[in-house]
């Protein structure tokens, strides 16, 4: 169907609050018309019928990390487009370039990520470059615009004068960059956001700033005086003060610490996608190798866990913006795409209302990133949709409740989106390939 209408379905309005009965003309990859309830259709045209279903607009997870192995995953859940927060854009050039329409997200992706040495995750390769030199960061960041990179990711070991270096570079051809600060020894949120840094990812390095000398490397018995159970508010909006006079965007990723602390009783509702994710041997290996070590990866995020959702909180309150993101497939059992419902689920725990929780993942997500197509349903805009079979605004848990959904004005059921599952074989194919190109680039 290239031309189609969803008839009577209860539209969610994310960007006004609200909702409505009408009928959604889609015309090739673009809502062309909306009717509202009475109103007199067009003949001829084939219909999707809605009635009793609930319509928002296609997800958008800002904090993952894509694979072709889950890549369908995204989009059975609902979540029609990623920001892909680090990676290589050379190894996601097939995916990004599908037709809109394709059964996996829509993505906005970083190239690799720029660190300090010795390298958080080892020496310089296809996803990371690590150097203490200003001017290799330069050279990586304008490599990095050459390839089609969205935005520039930097890691917690970069040195102030190699971060300040990539900022300005990147600011030359109106790249954001972002920022994770989670094991920083030194640098703090403050400091990034002073040389020019926007995004804050998992609200790392707020606790560096709130508690100078603090960092995850430092013998924790000293800092025992910090009740970190219950943050101290005027602390935290004091800092958020200094954040927001630099327009910072944070994007909290609180459902992987909630994961990893709550473990092993993980949050693992029963629904086809987690069971077709549950079968990945690659993403199943990673999470169960993680999980012999969870005792530490508790110790280390269960300090700032709840310091983390209050300032995400008190930060939105104060005017800033915070938008939802995972870290699939990070740490244990963040299960792509449908992990976000359970993020959303953590925004109204921790007080946001569902409509600003949904607004999280649609229209202020979009809007953050300057992606001013989708995230609405709106005429004009492109047919991401997801048709529901309960009211997310009278309880968020209802957004996994899912009947069908429309990517680029392709109509999809949760079990045709999976059977686009590549075999491993494929994935290997396609990473050699890539592989063979990466070590040509690089002689």
């Amino acid at each position: 169907m290239r031309n189609f209408i969803i008839k009577n379905g209860t539209i969610i309005d994310v960007e006004n609050g609200g909702s409505y009965v009408g009928s959604i003309e889609v015309k090739r990859n673009t809502v062309k018309r909306i009717y509202k309830s009475g109103d007199v259709l067009p003949e001829g045209i084939d219909t999707v019928d809605a009635e009793g279903k609930y319509i928002i607009p296609g997800l958008i997870d800002m904090h993952c990390h894509i694979n072709e192995r889950f890549a369908p995953h995204f989009v059975a859940s609902g979540v029609t487009t990623i920001r892909n927060t680090a990676g290589n854009v050379l190894l996601l050039k097939n995916l990004i370039e599908q037709p809109d329409d394709a059964p996996i997200p829509r993505i906005y992706a970083s190239d690799r990520m720029i660190d300090g040495t010795p390298g958080q995750w080892g020496p310089t390769s296809y996803g990371a470059l690590v150097t203490d030199e200003p001017e290799e960061a330069r050279k990586e960041v304008r490599r990095q615009v050459e390839v089609g990179a969205k935005f520039v990711k930097l890691y917690g070991w970069i040195k102030r004068e190699v971060m300040a270096a990539a900022v300005d570079e990147a600011k030359k051809y109106n790249l954001e960059v972002a920022i994770d600060l989670v094991n920083s020894k030194d640098l703090t949120a403050l400091d990034a956001a002073e040389l020019g840094v926007t995004w804050i990812e998992h609200v790392s390095g707020f606790a560096h700033e709130m508690y100078k000398g603090w960092n995850l490397f430092v013998d924790q018995e000293e800092w025992s005086r910090i009740d970190w159970e219950n943050p101290d508010q005027e602390k935290i909006k004091e800092l958020c003060e200094k954040m927001l006079a630099y327009n910072v965007k944070l994007c909290p990723t609180m459902v992987i610490y909630d994961q990893s602390i709550n473990y092993p009783d993980i949050w693992s509702p029963k629904n086809i996608v987690i069971e077709s994710a549950s079968k990945i041997n690659y993403m199943m290996q990673y999470w169960k190798e993680q999980s012999e070590h969870v005792d530490l990866i508790k110790k280390y995020n269960a300090k700032t866990q709840n310091l983390q959702k209050a300032i995400a909180k008190i930060y939105y309150d104060m005017g800033g913006t915070v938008v939802a993101g995972t870290d699939t497939p990070g740490l244990l059992y963040t299960y792509p795409g449908m992990v976000l419902h359970r993020e959303l689920e953590i925004f109204v725990e921790i007080g946001f209302t569902e409509l600003e929780a949904l607004q999280a993942a649609t229209v202020n997500a979009a809007k953050s990133i300057s992606l001013d197509y989708i995230g609405v349903i709106k005429e004009g805009y492109i047919a991401d949709l997801v048709i529901l079979n309960d009211n997310p605004l009278e309880k968020i848990e209802h957004t996994k409740h899912i009947d069908k959904i429309v990517k680029g004005g392709k109509v999809y059921t949760q079990d045709e989106i999976l059977s686009y599952i590549p075999s491993e074989e494929e994935v290997e194919k396609s990473m050699a390939k890539f592989t063979k190109q990466w070590g040509l680039l690089v002689k």
